[in-house]
């Protein structure tokens, strides 16, 4: 059965095809009634769906992560786009076609793995490119970080997107650091690549993207420098060499200080001019990542702005129609 993707649908149109329910609530309005409260997903994007009038019934006939197919109409509310549900089918996998679900290119993971050794080639400090190589070796590793997501929302929030994100900022330190002579390039590049590695084990990529209960308890940040005392132990182990205890204070800031500010998460905040660059290049890859999700998921009329988005406070310029 032919279907359109999300990120094809316009305002007013009526569908009845598959979704994925990346989750559900059932909420109560303020006359008593009870709804239910979508994020309907495919592999082009998500849609919040609305089911009014719903009872317990229907809520507990599927459950997150089922396909569903749902009848109803899109309409434009408070500027983004949202489907007003009427029926809600739970659908058996072998109905679907799974090509229009699955978000994991893997091609594309396979190129960004490529690049990402050729990368770390370029690191000619010894210490620091012995712990690159036992990553490298870790072929359970390469794996989980090639299907990893770099966040459930905002930028690079799919399958093979932390890899993705993780290449675009050493890309990155390449061409900054040499601008600057006072910056450790090998430092600052290996702090690219261990920034974020602790998502791999903080999120779940099979299904929707969720956090893990070691995410929750956790987070990301401890998660990373926990990988990366282990990787030194074995690096430690294989050499026989002892890894400078400095070298590993430096790395280990790098990766509680790359959110910039104790408010955003970061245990410590930038001291070393590593550090400082590594947050920046962060940030950028992020937000360019995120503001060009919204411009090209936009439904607003204007042809020029985005819609108004209170979590970045603007609009968004998208160039002439």
């Amino acid at each position: 059965m032919s279907r359109s993707a999300i990120q094809d649908l316009s305002d007013g149109q009526t569908l009845a095809q598959s979704f994925q329910a990346a989750d559900k609530q059932l909420r109560v309005n303020r006359q008593g009634g009870k709804y239910i409260l979508l994020k309907l997903s495919d592999r082009s994007g998500t849609i919040v769906g609305m089911m009014w009038n719903a009872d317990e019934t229907t809520f507990d006939t599927f459950d997150r992560g089922d396909f569903i197919h749902c009848s109803g109409r899109t309409q434009i509310h408070n500027g983004a786009l949202q489907m007003i549900v009427t029926e809600i089918q739970r659908m058996d996998p072998a109905e679907v076609d799974s090509s229009d679900f699955d978000r994991f290119d893997a091609d594309q993971a396979e190129s960004n793995l490529t690049r990402l050794r050729e990368l770390l080639a370029t690191i000619s400090h010894p210490h620091l490119d012995a712990l690159v190589q036992t990553y490298l070796k870790d072929e359970a590793f390469l794996q989980s970080f090639q299907l990893a997501a770099a966040a459930v929302t905002n930028h690079h929030a799919y399958p093979g997107g932390l890899l993705e994100h993780t290449v675009n900022m050493m890309e990155l330190v390449r061409l900054i650091s040499p601008r600057y002579g006072n910056l450790d390039t090998d430092l600052l590049m290996v702090g690219a690549f261990l920034h974020d590695l602790g998502k791999i084990d903080e999120l779940k990529s099979s299904g929707e993207i969720s956090y893990t209960d070691r995410g929750q308890l956790v987070g990301h940040i401890v998660i990373g420098v926990q990988r990366l005392n282990e990787k030194i132990a074995e690096t430690e182990s294989a050499s026989g060499n002892t890894f400078p205890t400095e070298l590993r204070h430096q790395l280990e800031h790098l990766v509680v200080s790359h959110h910039g500010l104790q408010e955003y998460g970061s245990p410590k905040i930038p001291v070393t001019l590593e550090a400082i660059a590594l947050n920046h290049i962060d940030n950028l890859d992020a937000k360019l990542a995120s503001y060009t999700s919204i411009i090209e998921s936009d439904v607003a009329a204007d042809g020029n702005w985005t819609n108004y988005h209170p979590s970045i406070g603007r609009k968004l310029w998208k160039g002439q129609s």
